[in-house]
């Protein structure tokens, strides 16, 4: 079954595309402000031990669990399991094509800005509310990305996905670390470096670790399976826990290098006092453009191209993994041809993602989108959709992934697989993998769940009361 679906050709190819799925546009602008507002490196000291302690037993059971099936999230829960549990891959597709269908009008907006920088139009940074809502440009974006993203998944997995990839990534770390030296040189780089990384141990409570706990595990592409997906395509020469390391160890690095490339941007603006600069999609679209246009005509419009490359970069390998795991379904599950599932998919998730692009000010009935319980955590429908897809059915597919290979599956069957191709294996690292898996992460990723739900859908602030 793996040929005809289709196999990563090396080690290196899977690590580079399930890395490009875990890294994305929240890397580039949702963690360094993270860690800034969360006591600088004492966050990143919560989100690295999250990212190890808890993610990686799940990470490393989504791929063993597609490499034992070599099948798609559905059909893989169906065979290890009974029919029932076949739900579980079910939500993590239904979650992963809500997410690509705002994510690609976002990634739309990075390209768009590639396009002004590289015109030398760093006024559409001042302009930011008014490119949003011209939706027949973004849509045009929009398409023209989803195209893109289509194009690498239909060449399949070693002549599509996994070639891009070793392009992408290497080229993303590039990128990075160009931008990051240039902006080292910049007045006041030295005050962002200090607020990005000396810890404010004071500033850790309920709400920083449960940050730093929701950024591990999102990052990582799991809960959505994608890893169930790209682990289908795995050899079993392959040693799971190594890969499951590396990719975490990618994804990080990313994140953190993510930091030093945004802040000294920010110190430069701020002339060292990091104040009154807000994070998210407002730090990279309406602040740093002025950065960019500060910089000179020429300059600028150098360094701006290159950030919004970047950032589209970033966004092309998170969009090529979400596209494949609702393609993988088609193909196993409904026998569908491959161009026929990709293109089809693609078409229906741009279709999906229009409410999301008309609802930051073109349709008002999304723009003013109430939540359940009148909750003030999404604003519009764009926000509605990422808090049902990402912040709500991601931990809660976790924790009944950790279920079922615990009590379903049995870790006895977990092992078997992790311990093919695997030499010199530590036992203690299988034996904490086991116990996390059991115990650890369906407490911690049922409890975010619960406590997701609480919060966002019905105003309950379960973290004031806990601490």
């Amino acid at each position: 079954m793996a040929s005809n679906r289709g196999q990563f050709n090396t080690r290196i190819g899977f690590i580079l595309a399930a890395a490009g799925s875990a890294v994305g546009l929240g890397n580039i602008w949702k963690f360094p402000f993270e860690v800034g507002q969360g006591g600088g490196a004492a966050f990143v000291v919560l989100y690295l031990a999250f990212c190890f302690l808890l993610c990686f037993p799940v990470m490393i059971s989504e791929i063993a669990i597609g490499r034992k099936t070599q099948l798609n999230p559905v059909g893989a829960f169906k065979k290890l399991g009974h029919g029932n549990w076949s739900i579980i891959g079910l939500l993590g597709i239904i979650a992963g094509v809500l997410i690509l269908s705002f994510y690609n009008v976002v990634a739309g907006w990075a390209f768009g800005y590639f396009l002004e920088m590289v015109q030398g139009n760093f006024g559409v940074g001042k302009e930011f509310g008014t490119f949003i809502t011209d939706w027949q440009k973004i849509g045009m974006y929009g398409i023209v990305f989803m195209a893109v993203t289509a194009f690498i998944v239909s060449k399949g997995i070693a002549g599509g996905i996994e070639k891009a990839s070793k392009i992408l990534m290497p080229t993303l770390f590039t990128l990075i670390l160009l931008l990051i030296g240039y902006a080292l040189t910049l007045d006041g780089a030295m005050e962002g470096i200090k607020f990005y990384l000396v810890p404010d141990f004071s500033e850790i409570n309920g709400d920083v670790i449960y940050s730093a706990l929701g950024q591990a595990f999102f990052s990582l592409s799991l809960g959505m399976g994608a890893l169930i997906t790209y682990g289908s395509y795995v050899s079993k020469k392959q040693n799971i826990v190594r890969s499951a390391a590396l990719i975490t160890l990618t994804d990080v690095s990313i994140a953190f290098l993510a930091g030093l490339m945004i802040f000294p941007f920010v110190a430069y603006l701020t002339q060292g006092s990091m104040e009154g600069v807000e994070g998210g999609a407002g730090l990279i679209f309406a602040t740093l453009p002025g950065v960019f246009e500060s910089l000179g005509a020429t300059l600028g419009m150098v360094i701006g191209a290159l950030f919004f490359l970047l950032l589209s970069f970033a966004a092309l390998t998170s969009t090529v993994s979400l596209l494949e795991v609702p393609v993988a379904y088609l193909v196993d599950e409904k026998k569908i041809k491959r161009p026929y599932a990709v293109w089809g998919m693609a078409a229906f998730i741009f279709l999906l993602g229009i409410p999301s692009m008309l609802s930051n000010g073109n349709v008002e009935a999304l723009t003013n989108f109430v939540t359940l319980g009148g909750s003030d955590k999404a604003t519009n429908f764009m926000d509605f959709i990422g808090l049902v897809a990402s912040d709500t059915f991601l931990p809660i597919g976790g924790a009944l992934i950790s279920i079922f290979v615990a009590y379903v599956w049995k870790t006895n069957n977990l092992n078997e697989e992790i311990a093919i191709g695997r030499e010199n294996a530590i036992p203690f690292v299988t034996k904490y993998i086991n116990f996390a898996v059991m115990f650890i992460c369906p407490v911690i990723l049922g409890a975010i769940g619960i406590i997701t739900i609480l919060d966002r859908y019905f105003g309950i602030d379960v973290l004031s009361k806990l601490f």
